[in-house]
């Protein structure tokens, strides 16, 4: 490569770096300087947006701003929200990994059987006696009316076998969310409960909430363990 051609290619370089430095600058006295886009710089004050929001600065502690452009400012934004798709995108990841990892939760026991606690629509907190022989999950008809149901108005449609042998009528319906242990399985088949049956307490949960998951029971240490599938 000749001197002439080595000092075109070195010069443009130099201007392809220069092209893709861009941000205004404010200057402090302390000798700090941030790299952003100036929203508003009056006779009190200025504020510089960054990629993580607004930072202001009275102006008698600022030395020296310096000015980009436009387009460049453009970029500046745009490269912003690719960093915010690509940390998010990230966070999800990680969300989703630990959601996949099996999840130990604490049972219960009382004359009724294995007890698990469970949060409904994010709203209403609930324990449910475990029934793997339940094809459904099953409420009753007062977490039915804390979830914003009218037993009354409803007409049944299904009917369910209890452990103890007991029919009781019920009408499908379906649950936004439950979530236990933080594993949330959404849209969820479920009954609930038309007569009475006081002795499920808040109701069962059923396989069509645990079979969207690997599930295993263990008595001896009082665990549901739960892993997404």
């Amino acid at each position: 490569m000749t001197i002439v051609k080595r000092t075109i290619f070195v010069i443009t370089v130099l201007l392809l770096s220069y092209n893709f430095s861009y941000a205004d600058t404010v200057c402090l006295n302390n000798g700090r300087c941030l790299e952003g886009i100036i929203k508003k710089d009056n006779l009190e004050v200025i504020e510089l947006e960054v990629s993580s929001g607004v930072v202001k600065f009275g102006k008698n502690s600022v030395k020296e701003t310096k000015l980009s452009s436009a387009e460049k400012n453009q970029l500046l934004r745009k490269k912003w929200q690719e960093q915010k798709i690509a940390t998010n995108n990230r966070i999800l990841r990680q969300q989703e990994e630990e959601e996949r990892q099996p999840k130990a939760v604490d049972l219960r026991h009382n004359e009724a059987g294995i007890l698990v606690d469970a949060l409904l629509d994010d709203k209403v907190s609930v324990r449910f006696i475990l029934d793997t022989g339940a094809s459904l999950v099953l409420i009753s008809r007062k977490v039915a009316q804390e979830l914003g149901f009218n037993p009354d108005r409803f007409i049944p449609d299904v009917q369910m076998q209890l452990a103890d042998g007991r029919k009781v009528r019920a009408k499908h319906i379906t649950i936004r969310s439950i979530k236990v242990q933080n594993l949330e399985a959404k849209n969820v088949d479920a009954a609930l409960i038309i007569d009475e049956a006081g002795d499920i307490g808040d109701g069962l949960l059923g396989m069509s909430f645990l079979k969207r998951f690997n599930f295993k029971v263990d008595l001896k240490e009082k665990k549901l363990i739960l892993e997404k599938i």
